[in-house]
This record gives structure tokens, sequence and C-alpha cells, in this order.
């Protein structure tokens, strides 16, 4: 619970803590360093065996099946190696992630004139490992859905009888888009922990109430989101967003670059 010294004081609406892009672009260029050793080495691996027995017709069975095996066994090769590394880069990120965002929280409340002091408690343990989890499932789901992608451009690439520079840009093309989906992930992770986490010391700390704060960025932003701009809402229960039909809180939706500031009751 939060402890100030014994003075009668007004209502306080706290400053609000925003989710920290250095931690989001050090875990994106962590995905990014695993994403480009699959991406080379896929490249080079299908660019072999399509040389070794490149594709003369659609009905030529034998350059189908032997790329089909090879790119068997680099999925099975790459989905072993997110298997290893998700846990090891969520763990990385979700503790940047805690340490920053209570740093920060601690920081305005110190500020306040409130003295706190964080300690890993049972709450806190548990989102947090939740918040691995969930972390782990979509790193491995990016290596999974681009190698499934791959795989599809290379039977097509050999049902068609294109050639391999037209392969290679079809590859190109696909990791762009693997890519961007790492960077959305890396940014909409780091927002969600970061809500997260505070709500979570927030409540621990007998905080009740907050205001939502609109970020005002994103380009298309959600009208319910701007139109709750301002208001308060339960720190426990969340906001009612009538556009989902569900009680959220900032930052824990998909792109939603949405904080709060804590309420301190006045005495």
């Amino acid at each position: 619970m939060l402890s100030a010294p014994l003075i009668r004081r007004r209502q306080k609406i706290l400053p609000p803590s925003h989710p920290n892009i250095g931690i989001e672009v050090a875990y994106r260029k962590r995905l990014y360093a695993l994403l480009d050793e699959m991406a080379n080495s896929l490249l080079y691996w299908l660019q072999a065996q399509y040389r070794k027995n490149k594709p003369r017709m659609a009905q030529d069975a034998l350059p189908a099946t032997d790329l089909r095996h090879q790119m068997r066994q680099l999925s099975h090769r790459w989905e072993s190696r997110f298997d290893d590394a998700a846990p090891k880069l969520a763990q990385y990120f979700l503790t940047k992630a805690k340490d920053r965002t209570e740093g920060a929280l601690q920081k305005i409340l110190d500020d306040a004139g409130f003295t706190v002091n964080f300690r890993l408690t049972a709450p806190v343990r548990d989102v947090y490992q939740a918040l691995i989890g969930e972390n782990v499932g979509l790193i491995r789901s990016i290596a999974s859905q681009h190698l499934s992608a791959v795989e599809g451009l290379v039977m097509r690439s050999v049902s068609e009888g294109r050639d391999l520079h037209t392969l290679a840009k079809a590859l190109e093309d696909q990791y762009g888009v693997t890519k961007r989906r790492a960077a959305s992930m890396a940014r909409d992770q780091n927002n969600k922990a970061t809500a997260i986490i505070q709500r979570t010391r927030q409540q621990e700390l007998g905080i009740r109430q907050a205001v939502w704060m609109h970020s005002g960025a994103g380009k298309h932003p959600r009208p319910t989101h701007v139109a709750n701009n301002g208001e308060k809402y339960d720190v426990a229960e969340g906001w009612f967003d009538p556009a989902i039909q569900k009680r959220i809180w900032p930052g824990t939706e998909i792109n939603c670059r949405c904080t709060n500031r804590a309420v301190i009751p006045g005495l």
C-alpha cells in the first residue's frame, strides 16, 4: 500500500508511464537476428537444391519431391531452433519490461511524495510468467508461419516452372511480410507487458481508479478509445469498450498505445 505523510491533501492524478521504446528496439533487433539467420539459411539451401535439379515441367515429379524433402528438413531444423530460442528471448524481453515499468512507476510515485518498495509478489510473478508464455508462443508462430509460406512458394515455383530468380524474389517479399509482422508483435507486446505489469502494481498499491489517456498515435485510432480520453475507469474491472463489447485496459488490445494516469484519492 502507498505510504505518505499524514497531511490533508486533495485528489492527485499522477503522470502517465509509457512503454520504453529502447526495450522494444532491443527486442526487435534480437528477433530480427533470428529471422535473418533463418531466411539466409532457407535461401542458401533452396538455391542449392534448385540448381542441382532445376524443375523443367509441372509434371516433373523428381525436382518437386527433392525440394519438398529439403524444405521439410529445413522447417524441422528451424522450428527446433526457434523452440529453443523463444523462451530465452521472451524472458530477456519481459525481465527488461518488468524492471523498467516498475522503475518508472516508482519514480512517479516518489515524485508525488509516496514511498514504495516493490517486491516480487505472487500476482506479479503470475502475470510475468503468463506474459512469457504468450510471448514464446508468438515467437514460435512467426517462424512456423514463415516456413509454411515459404514451402507454398517453393511448391508453386516448381508447379509453374518458374526460374530461380523468380523464386528468390518471392522469398525476399515473403521475408518482408514476416519482418513487418515481427515488428508489429514487438511493439504490441511491449505495450501490453507495460500495461499489465503496471495495472498489477497499481492494484497492489490500492489504487482503484485511473484516467484513460489516448495516445494520439497511429493512422487508424479506435474511435471509442479517442472518445474515452480523459475519462476515469476502475483499475480492477477495466473500461467497457462498446465497440468490442468487453472490458479492457489501456495498451492491452492489439496495437493499442493508450496509457493511463493513476488517481490518488484525497484525504
